[in-house]
């Protein structure tokens, strides 16, 4: 009885810490729907707008031609179109576009979810190794050139090497009675090392396939079908679901795993659930993509700035500014630059010096207090 009665102030407690915590997130800025409205407007009208860009010019009108006769199956529509422009839009752009969105999606979700999950602000989708493993089964493929299934022979391996690195990292750092998230980053650091060792002794030997594989480790949207664009959406729709039925544990389990336990979550069941389905997220992302950096890092910073630290807010307006951020990079190096460059290098070079100054920045306001 004793027991039971002194856990009542304690929930108690913490039951206001969360109330003012999404108290907090009511007091933003801006609304979060009306942010989540303004950031699905904007990403639509960005779709439109750069599926018109590239070295054939294509109208507004035409384009929203093209896409509404393939969506409706009503082809008359396309009778006055030359037969180029519908090739150009509906086959080679539009699915590179949508590639681009789910992926960009997909790293924004699992940061999200890594940074509540581990109570790192520096986690990312690539914190426990799955970015590694799914760069040794590519390369891996690449170098034994193995083709049974076509092009979707590397993405299958790099998959499967995410998949086979976050069970590693996994089994390395539980344990019978909970799954510590500091564990789990030093496992996902160590076994990040010896992949990236592996990666760099089959480029060693490689030979004329090295080319090949240092394109692919630097990421790129480059020949992308219907096929990728369905595959990476599907997963992204199935993960967010599962992340957004979740988000209320997370966000106890934010305020500390006594305080979640007290509140009636499962721990270790929740934080299983969520690491293998971010992790897989980011698996499905990293092997259609290659390696794309420090947008799984970025968003969720910045749009929880914005909208607060509420995970049931959080993660559908990330998932948004990831693929509009994605999609923006993507777009500049296909249209805008006059030679296209690995997306994974543009973000790269974007992202790390904008991170240095949001930590930076983050460390003089705290030293000011």
């Amino acid at each position: 009885m004793r027991n039971l009665f002194s856990e009542i102030p304690l929930t108690i407690i913490n039951t206001r810490i969360m109330a003012d915590n999404i108290r907090k997130t009511q007091n933003t800025i801006i609304s979060p729907i009306v942010f989540l409205i303004i950031l699905m407007g904007s990403l639509f009208i960005a779709i439109i707008s750069v599926t018109c860009l590239g070295h054939i010019e294509i109208t507004w009108f035409q384009v929203v031609k093209i896409i509404y006769a393939n969506i409706t199956f009503q082809k008359e529509f396309l009778a006055e179109l030359d037969d180029v422009l519908t090739v150009v839009v509906w086959d080679v752009r539009l699915p590179r576009i949508i590639t681009a969105c789910a992926v960009g999606g997909g790293l924004a979700i699992s940061g999200t979810i890594f940074q509540g999950l581990l109570s790192n602000p520096l986690a990312d989708p690539y914190t426990l190794g799955v970015s590694a493993g799914a760069a040794f089964g590519a390369s891996l493929a690449l170098l034994l050139n193995i083709g049974f299934m076509g092009s979707y022979s590397v993405p299958l391996f790099s998959f499967l090497g995410a998949g086979a690195t976050l069970m590693l990292v996994i089994f390395i750092s539980s344990s019978t009675s909970q799954l510590s998230s500091h564990n789990l980053i030093l496992s996902g650091i160590i076994v990040s090392s010896i992949l990236s060792a592996g990666i760099s002794f089959i480029k060693y030997i490689a030979d004329e396939q090295v080319s090949v594989i240092i394109f692919w480790l630097m990421g790129s949207f480059a020949s992308k079908t219907w096929t990728d664009a369905i595959l990476v959406s599907l997963i992204l729709i199935i993960g967010i679901l599962i992340c957004l039925f979740y988000a209320r544990d997370l966000n106890l389990m934010v305020l500390g795993h006594r305080t979640a336990a007290a509140l009636g979550t499962n721990i270790r069941t929740i934080t299983l659930i969520l690491l293998i389905t971010a992790s897989m997220i980011a698996a499905i992302c990293v092997s259609v993509s290659g390696i794309i950096g420090f947008i799984g890092l970025l968003v969720p910073h910045m749009m929880r700035s914005i909208v607060g630290p509420d995970n049931r807010v959080l993660l559908p307006i990330s998932m948004i500014a990831g693929a509009l951020l994605l999609l923006t990079g993507d777009t500049i190096t296909r249209a805008i630059l006059p030679h296209e460059i690995p997306i994974g290098v543009l973000t790269a070079l974007i992202g790390g010096p904008f991170f240095c100054y949001i930590f930076r920045k983050q460390q003089l306001e705290r030293g000011t207090f």
